[in-house]
């Protein structure tokens, strides 16, 4: 697949992008996570495996504002508190959720300006449009197409080069691989990877498919019943047959 836009390179020094402490979250009266510590360093990919039920969506939607959190969310050393969804895409976080998550009423072309729209570059929002058609060129060839009539594949494509226009530091994505067919994940993966290694953008994946994920991730953080059961980097967990049988599925 093509080169995905070049976004500025991850900022270095010794502070993580996002570090978590602490953190418990979940709906109404009842908490899906509990005391999770959890970071991310710019240019990273991290992975948190789990079963169904483990809270991974829930920590994503946590970190990017969805729902109310308890404990400590920081991004750049500075805790964000209680913070809003448009507030943490300006500070260069922006989140794939679970479902595509794309505005179905409205063209691809569309879905793919209001993804930029925290940028005032519009020159530059336009060729990045361009960019991502290359890089998705079934996207290209349908952009005046409502995206609700797309397949699911192409809906995840959508999902997630609309994320890619506000030309974020951190992508949050979650089950990019839920429904779709081994050939588009592959290729979906193929771009992950290429995101996070030409254009710095860190990456902080839940996903299911633990082998393609921990192909992509340096590091772990393994999720049960909404604790961090364990985490480390990638390859002690693709080397461990007994986490690997217990935890990953393969």
């Amino acid at each position: 697949m093509s080169t995905a836009p070049t976004v500025e390179s991850a900022q270095t020094g010794l502070a993580p992008l996002l570090e978590i402490t602490g953190l418990s979250a979940g709906y109404g009266a009842a908490n899906v996570l509990h005391d999770i510590d959890l970071s991310v360093q710019p240019g990273e990919a991290v992975v948190v495996l789990g079963a169904n039920g483990a809270g991974k969506t829930t920590l994503l939607r946590a970190i990017s504002g969805l729902i109310p959190h308890n404990g400590s969310i920081r991004v750049d050393a500075t805790d964000v508190g209680r913070i809003r969804p448009d507030v943490m895409l300006r500070m260069g976080i922006a989140h794939v959720p679970q479902g595509r998550g794309t505005l179905t009423d409205m063209t691809i072309q569309d879905n793919l300006k209001v993804g930029a729209v925290s940028r005032k570059d519009a020159r530059a929002v336009a060729q990045d449009i361009d960019q991502w058609y290359s890089v998705f060129p079934a996207l290209g060839k349908r952009r005046r197409q409502i995206a609700g009539t797309l397949s699911g594949g192409e809906q995840q494509m959508l999902a997630l080069a609309r994320a890619m226009m506000a030309r974020p530091r951190l992508l949050l994505c979650d089950e990019v691989s839920l429904g779709l067919a081994p050939l588009i994940v592959q290729g979906i993966f193929e771009v992950l990877t290429e995101v996070n290694a030409t254009s710095g953008t860190a990456l902080l994946l839940v996903e299911q498919n633990a082998e393609l994920a921990l192909a992509v991730a340096s590091r772990v953080y393994l999720l049960e019943v909404g604790s961090v059961a364990a985490h480390g980097p990638s390859a002690e967990f693709r080397n461990n047959d007994a986490i690997r049988r217990a935890y990953l599925g393969y």
